[in-house]
């Protein structure tokens, strides 16, 4: 019987704390590239549908999910178990943490469990962190409040430089309600880091002038922010998180603001169409646009397992290494 494929080699990050991932600000080209390159090589496995299953056996992987998120708890889910892994998901509404206990309670019962990796979504900004300081485990922040959400963004990152090459020179247009969205700021670190202009779209309730200071450029009309872009990322109006009066009816908000077919004609020819879902359909984009053959929205979903593989990697052998 043939040996299985071994697991691609994990590159080492220089001058960085590996133990978590909590975010991507203050990282570097030589951190976020060798991790998208392990990623590249996951994809590349799954694809061939031989990952190799060692990776993580024996080891305990935690979902820790205090905000619904379907898709992001099953990447991760499916990350840990083709790595080999068991894989727990907590459910937070049956849990002792929805009779009252505290997140540092909680923090001390998963230390006890011996948990060797903790994924963590959070409506609060900075709770995977605070677990990190508290816990034993390798913590990943699978999105906190309207602070990060790193492995969105290097799933996005990994997308992109699979069509176009490379990251750096590229103008990247991100769409709609940046004020509340976490992506969007992951985004921003990773791609202005990586060298691409980024461009934030959208009216000046969702998009406010102080963005300007991540180092991006800001436009509230749609047509001047499009124009030859070669990434246009939608973003899905998160009314759960606004206060009334950010934004007219949802007809209003299409007219003005959402990607149809003669505004993505403004982007460079062949532009990406990005959305990290779920989508609003005829609020923020076109059903059209979105299922076109320039919409790459269902291969960020296939590139989202593979750059958990590889981040679950990652940490676990730095833990090791440790």
């Amino acid at each position: 019987m043939a040996n299985p494929p071994a697991a691609p080699a994990a590159p080492a990050e220089p001058g960085r704390n590996t133990r978590h991932l909590l975010g991507l600000e203050g990282m570097t080209p030589d951190q976020i590239e060798p991790l998208l390159d392990l990623a590249e090589s996951y994809a590349l496995l799954n694809r061939s549908r031989k990952v190799p299953r060692d990776v993580l056996r024996g080891r305990t992987l935690i979902n820790l999910f205090f905000e619904d998120s379907t898709r992001t708890r099953t990447s991760f889910e499916l990350a840990g178990r083709r790595l080999g892994a068991d894989v727990i998901n907590m459910s937070v509404a049956q849990s002792s943490v929805n009779k009252g206990e505290t997140l540092l309670d909680t923090a001390a019962t998963l230390n006890a469990m011996q948990t060797d990796l903790l994924v963590v979504r959070h409506s609060q900004s900075g709770a995977p962190a605070l677990l990190a300081r508290k816990v034993d485990a390798c913590v990943v922040n699978a999105g906190d409040g309207m602070h990060e959400h790193p492995t969105q963004a290097l799933l996005d990152a990994l997308t992109i430089r699979r069509h176009l090459g490379t990251l750096g020179g590229l103008t990247v247009a991100i769409c709609g309600d940046v004020a509340h969205s976490r992506v969007a700021r992951s985004n921003i670190h990773l791609l202005t880091t990586m060298g691409s202009t980024v461009r934030l779209v959208g009216p000046s309730t969702l998009v406010p002038s102080a963005l300007g200071r991540l180092g991006v450029d800001i436009h509230h009309n749609m047509e001047d922010g499009l124009r030859g872009a070669d990434v246009v990322m939608m973003l899905r109006l998160q009314r759960e998180r606004m206060s009334s009066g950010l934004v007219p009816s949802a007809r209003e908000y299409f007219r003005f603001f959402g990607l149809d077919r003669r505004r993505l004609d403004l982007a460079r020819p062949n532009a990406l169409v990005m959305h990290p879902g779920p989508m609003n359909r005829g609020v923020e984009i076109e059903s059209s646009v979105a299922d076109s053959s320039q919409s790459v929205i269902q291969e960020q979903v296939e590139m989202g397992v593979a750059v958990r593989m590889a981040v679950l990697d990652r940490l676990t052998r730095s833990r090791r290494a440790a």
